[in-house]
């Protein structure tokens, strides 16, 4: 893999400096300090992307930076647990964000259905349910739900707490067919990495998070979407 490319001053002057944690197709995500030393942070920066038109590059990242801090934003004024945004820096197009040390909701699944089986990651989806219920509720459409964008909290006894990652592709929107498609990605996404998890649950959790009358829309919507993605796979 590529090393991605260097960061722009005076991002690169922390001590220790930034480590790499992952390269995306639009971003490269960091791990730095803000402010102290003892204060880990994210650094997500969106490099300019050679193979546009610079001026066309320039309004896309300033565009898409924007609607991301924006949804962060919106989504913690609505209590949905989400990394508080420290910093926007537009024109190094650089979000600085709250660290979380917490595993993704991927890793908890695989290690939950070794230990327990199906059952194990029922609770868990009934959370992640929950918490895409209030995003959409808040009017928030993520547009890239998979159990990598989703940590989960978990103490003993207690109920766990889902936080949701990168909003780079949310849009703000109450539409019932926007929220069904939301919700189609993540059902496939679940069931390409976990396929013994039950999505009984998923739905569960959605309505407890949206409302009743708001969710019984969506998930009526989302099996018009469903068809629909069966007959494009039917096709080819």
């Amino acid at each position: 893999m590529a090393a991605p490319p260097p960061l722009p001053p005076p991002y690169t002057s922390t001590s220790p400096p930034p480590t790499p944690l992952f390269t995306g197709a639009e971003s490269h995500i960091y791990q730095s300090t803000h402010l102290l030393p003892t204060r880990p942070c994210i650094l997500k920066h969106r490099p300019p992307k050679p193979y546009r038109h610079p001026t066309l590059d320039a309004r896309l990242t300033r565009h898409r930076l924007l609607a991301e801090a924006r949804a962060l934003l919106k989504a913690r004024a609505a209590r949905v647990p989400v990394p508080a945004l420290y910093a926007l820096d537009v024109p190094n197009a650089l979000l600085v964000l709250e660290y979380l040390p917490h595993p993704t909701a991927r890793a908890v699944l695989c290690s939950l259905q070794e230990q327990e089986g199906q059952e194990g990651g029922e609770q868990v989806m009934r959370d992640v349910g929950r918490v895409v219920g209030r995003l959409h509720g808040a009017g928030i459409v993520h547009g890239d739900l998979t159990t990598s964008n989703l940590l989960v909290e978990r103490e003993p006894g207690r109920a766990g707490k889902v936080w949701v990652l990168d909003f780079g592709l949310a849009v703000q929107s109450c539409g019932e067919e926007e929220r069904a498609v939301d919700l189609y990605g993540l059902e496939r996404a679940v069931g390409a990495m976990h396929p013994r998890v039950g999505l009984e649950a998923l739905l569960e959790g959605y309505l407890e998070g949206v409302g009743g009358g708001e969710g019984e829309a969506v998930l009526k919507r989302l099996r018009g979407v469903r068809a629909r993605g069966r007959k494009r796979s039917m096709l080819g």
